[in-house]
């Protein structure tokens, strides 16, 4: 253990060299433990990239529920080969993004009730904590940055660009997690990414359903909780991201509703 720590030893000197045996050795065992801890850097960039293309995508709702993935397809439009497509997809598949069929396909989650209801469970006991924790931590500039990115947000909203959909959901993840990394938890972070991995087919569903209805504005209840932040309101600061949160799962549940559809899974293109 001492020849680890470097603890520095008079024994084993060699008169010729001017080197100890134990200083000998220890680089050696130093150039093995980095080619064990080392991986190709082209191949886990590769594979990196791949994962986190499909990762943003599918939290920015690029993918409707019930999306079949196919692993030659994704390559293609990727342009790489199929072993970084297909690692990415089982790591999706663990991480409850995906889900894994018997015929060895893969496909974007089908909307159930079961899992709207667990979710939005979820995510307003997860996302309510973290904000409560950053509130201290937020200062006048963050307020005046968090009324930007709603602006920006907003005037994204009125727009007729065909990637629309995804300039919002980035502006809207930008909000929340401007929030969120203000509460300084390295635990709590990681838990809410995937909450919105996972969110993603509803929120692209909600999105359908709202354009259809006119509904309120996307950003109304970011205004709210702003405000809330601002008089340190902690209450207040939950309630209206509570809103925020349920007002997408409230959307698709009432169209279940509408169409009376029990326990039984559906999908949105």
């Amino acid at each position: 253990m001492a020849a680890l720590r470097g603890v520095k030893s008079n024994g084993g000197h060699n008169a010729r060299t001017g080197m100890s045996a134990r200083s000998r050795i220890r680089p050696n065992w130093v150039f093995r433990m980095s080619r064990r801890a080392l991986s190709p850097v082209g191949r886990e960039t590769l594979h990196d990239r791949v994962y986190a293309e499909l990762r943003r995508s599918l939290i920015h709702g690029m993918f409707d529920a019930g999306d079949m993935l196919r692993i030659q397809d994704v390559a293609e439009t990727l342009q790489t080969s199929t072993m970084p497509v297909r690692e990415a997809l089982g790591r999706l598949v663990s991480e409850q993004a995906l889900e894994a069929l018997p015929n060895r396909s893969v496909r974007v989650p089908v909307i159930t009730r079961e899992r709207l209801d667990d979710l939005a469970r979820a995510r307003c006991l997860i996302e309510g904590q973290i904000t409560a924790l950053a509130l201290p931590n937020l200062s006048s500039e963050d307020f005046a940055r968090l009324r930007q990115l709603t602006v920006e947000c907003e005037t994204a909203f009125r727009g007729d660009e065909k990637d629309k959909a995804q300039t919002t959901s980035e502006l809207n993840h930008a909000f929340h997690f401007y929030i969120y990394r203000a509460a300084g938890s390295d635990v709590l972070i990681p838990i809410v990414e995937s909450l919105w991995l996972q969110s993603g087919p509803y929120v692209r569903a909600a999105a359908h359903i709202h354009d259809e209805r006119r509904d309120i504005p996307a950003t109304h209840h970011h205004w709210a909780l702003i405000e809330a932040l601002e008089r340190g309101d902690v209450a207040s600061s939950i309630k209206a991201l509570t809103d925020d949160i349920t007002r997408s799962f409230n959307l698709i549940r009432s169209r279940l509703d509408e169409q009376d559809i029990p326990e039984k899974a559906v999908s949105y293109a």
